[in-house]
């Protein structure tokens, strides 16, 4: 069995990526298997667990992974069809009904959940599912765009008087900037500061701190390893999300990403598979057959692809 094979061994969450990203399969192909995301594995359990009140968990937000935030990053990152039925009658009852009362900052009790509330990790988190499910979270996209720093990142410690930027935030606002611009909302300053934040990551080629060079081997705020692969990420950093971002916003890879992309390489088994190295602390929603220590189908996906993207515009 090849490893495409094992992966197309799954459910459609993984199957539909595979199809679209590592082999030859057409369009019509795609959609089918993206269309099942909703009605069979992971997708369909996490739409299930969908309570009346259009929240996840009784909540808008949560530490534990839970909350309604949490599901529908990660219904996006499966690939749920944001046209589907099912998640237009799932982000209906979140833009209708779910507010940030109790499980965020007093003064956004009355926020509804698309305006999200004041870290801009979070809050990035929040724009990336809106901007994927169709919703207009411009305001909250302009207000991380106010809270820029001056080093082209993004730090939820800025509040606290940090002028240093976050690997952790900035990626979480990346992604939400890329899937906002590429929902029909390109404008200068959307494309300005993403193209800053990339930067960032870039400069520092994607672990080292600018300052001395110095290898990142372990997050001041998490104390989690930045070349431990997981999935889901949820608001953490790590060298493979910051590659995977780069070949999704289509940034041309240079000598910058060689080492990340060699950490990326060394940690590949004889067989062709990564494992899942971590699962970050809190209540996984949903049971993604994966476990620590073991071969990860989303890991080789996602490591794959990097690959993929490398090798197109860099020597090997």
């Amino acid at each position: 069995m090849t490893v495409i094979d094992w992966l197309l061994e799954s459910d459609p969450a993984v199957r539909w990526q595979v199809l679209r990203d590592l082999t030859s399969a057409s369009p019509d192909e795609v959609a089918a298997e993206r269309a099942r995301v909703a009605t069979h594995g992971p997708g369909a359990t996490l739409l299930a667990q969908q309570g009346a009140d259009g929240a996840w968990a009784g909540v808008a937000w949560n530490p534990g992974n839970t909350s309604t935030m949490h599901v529908l990053w990660l219904l996006a990152h499966l690939g749920l069809d944001p046209a589907s039925p099912e998640a237009r009658q799932a982000v209906e009852r979140v833009r209708e009904h779910v507010t940030w009362k109790g499980c965020g900052p007093a003064e956004c009790d009355s926020n509804r959940f698309f305006e999200g509330e004041l870290e801009p990790c979070i809050n990035g988190q929040v724009a990336l599912a809106g901007a994927y499910f169709g919703e207009d979270v411009g305001a909250l996209i302009d207000r991380l765009l106010g809270e820029r720093l001056d080093d082209g990142g993004w730090n939820c410690e800025a509040a606290n008087g940090s002028t240093r930027s976050s690997f952790n935030t900035t990626i979480c606002v990346l992604e939400a900037l890329l899937v906002w611009e590429r929902s029909g909302h390109a404008t200068d300053a959307v494309r300005e500061a993403r193209q800053a934040g990339e930067a960032y990551l870039l400069d520092r080629q994607l672990f080292r701190r600018r300052s001395t060079g110095e290898a990142i081997v372990q997050d001041r705020k998490s104390g989690g390893t930045w070349s431990d692969l997981a999935f889901p990420t949820w608001w953490h950093y790590d060298v493979l999300r910051g590659l995977d971002y780069l070949r999704a916003a289509d940034v041309a890879p240079d000598e910058r990403v060689d080492e990340a992309i060699a950490l990326v390489l060394s940690k590949r088994g004889e067989d062709g598979r990564w494992w899942l190295d971590v699962q970050h602390s809190g209540t996984m929603p949903v049971d993604l057959g994966e476990r620590v220590g073991e071969p990860s189908r989303w890991i080789t996906l996602r490591a794959m692809r990097v690959l993929q993207w490398y090798k197109a515009d860099s020597p090997v």
